[in-house]
């Protein structure tokens, strides 16, 4: 479980700023749950969608999430993990992939997260944020993330990551824009499947 609360590069929960956040957003409460639901609420609702509201900078770090309020799906899930293993609670990352037109090929990756509930065991969120059509809460034992695969060539993967993919990283910190970013959103099944 250690692997899932450590700090590193890209979950800075140490960072100043994050740590701050996160001791404000759990405040006096010593409800485990209670601490995930209010942190996701924050990310989700707080930290626009870079591609929703066509902002830049494209984000990677948690800090940076933080520091310019905007971030992809996969940036959102490093935030909230930070957020998340700031105040002592495991949180993992998950991924699926999905059309990006909702019609088929292409495809891309969707990342969110799972946390470790102690009444519940691991719980996957989606804090990428609401929109039309788009609904993710916290509810747990209920998973109610933002998609569900549904078309030939989408999937939902089992795993939970202790760290974001590489592939995922390597896209956000390649482009410095939100609509350089979508034109190459990473795809690689491969990965996942190895």
């Amino acid at each position: 479980m250690q692997d899932y609360l450590k700090p590193t590069e890209i979950i800075d929960w140490q960072h100043p700023q994050v740590l701050s956040l996160a001791r404000d957003l759990a405040g006096d409460r010593a409800d485990s749950t209670a601490i995930a639901k209010i942190c996701f609420e924050w990310v989700r609702d707080e930290i626009r969608h870079s591609c929703d509201y066509r902002l830049n900078p494209v984000t990677c770090r948690a800090s940076d999430v933080l520091e310019f309020r905007t971030g992809y799906c996969f940036a959102k899930s490093h935030l909230l993990a930070a957020l998340l293993r700031a105040n002592g609670i495991p949180a993992g990352f998950c991924y699926q992939r999905l059309s990006i037109n909702d019609d088929g090929a292409p495809y891309s990756l969707h990342g969110f997260n799972a946390v470790y509930l102690p009444e519940w065991g691991w719980y996957r969120v989606d804090a990428r944020g609401n929109k039309l059509g788009v609904n993710a809460k916290f509810v747990p034992p209920e998973e109610c993330l933002a998609y569900q695969p549904r078309l030939p060539g989408e999937c939902d993967f089992p795993e939970i990551f202790p760290e974001p993919l590489a592939v995922v990283i390597e896209a956000l910190q390649a482009h410095q824009t939100w609509d350089g970013l979508l034109k190459n959103l990473p795809d690689r099944v491969s990965v996942l499947n190895s």
